[in-house]
């Protein structure tokens, strides 16, 4: 059905276009933010998928906000907060990385999952409550003829307590060594590819951390020997 009224070549005034009958959804106010070095366009109550955040789930953070539209002009200097929730933390799609060397069979498959988390955006618009520093009140002129009241005894001084016998300092908890970070993401080829740069310290936490958990026999190898290579230096 053609949107013109019958017999019209142009709209009349008092003509509403659909437009114009849809503008109060384009109304809505929305955001641009910035979050992990990525912007955005968000509005309330949406959710999204983000670079991996240190906020435990359920926290409400307030991520930086570039510019805020939907009621009138864009404003690009927003004083307006926008307010978020960590729902959880996932991984992302497996992406899987093919390596092959023609006529020589040399063939490797790896994958990697991106560490995201799900964010939830609660409330755009709240203004940022200025600092108004509180008046404090006037103290009240006292009458020109009142009598000075009678200066007070001086209250005895307290004795002083003995010292207290100095304490040695406590001494520093021992550093635990940790698998080097990503570890547990990491496949076979990866830890190849890294294990030599590793402090024995780390080496000794991966080989514990992969007897545990993963218990992958080409990965507890290359860490025994890396672990051998370091005790012969």
């Amino acid at each position: 059905m053609s949107p013109w009224p019958s017999g019209a070549t142009s709209f009349p005034s008092s003509y509403t276009s659909p437009a114009r009958i849809r503008g109060h959804f384009f109304a809505m106010s929305y955001a641009i933010i910035t979050v992990g070095g990525k912007q955005h366009r968000v509005r309330e109550g949406e959710r999204l998928l983000v670079d991996h955040l240190k906020v435990d789930e359920g926290k409400t953070f307030n991520p930086r906000v570039l510019l805020v539209g939907g009621d009138g002009a864009p404003d690009l200097s927003p004083s307006t907060t926008v307010t978020a929730r960590v729902v959880g933390h996932v991984l992302g799609d497996k992406v899987r990385i093919g390596k092959y060397k023609r006529r020589t069979g040399y063939r490797r498959h790896n994958g990697y999952r991106s560490r995201l988390t799900q964010i939830e955006i609660e409330a755009i618009g709240a203004k940022k409550a200025s600092a108004t520093k509180a008046a404090a009140p006037k103290a009240e002129k006292a009458p020109a003829a009142a009598k000075a009241e009678a200066p007070k005894p001086a209250a005895p001084k307290a004795e002083k307590a003995p010292a207290a016998p100095k304490t040695e300092p406590a001494a520093a908890p021992a550093r635990v060594a940790h698998p080097p970070k990503g570890y547990e993401d990491m496949s076979i080829a990866e830890i190849k590819e890294h294990v030599d740069a590793w402090r024995r310290p780390n080496i000794e936490a991966a080989l514990e951390y992969e007897k545990a958990n993963a218990n992958r026999k080409g990965a507890l190898s290359l860490l025994e020997s890396a672990l051998a290579a370091k005790e012969e230096h």
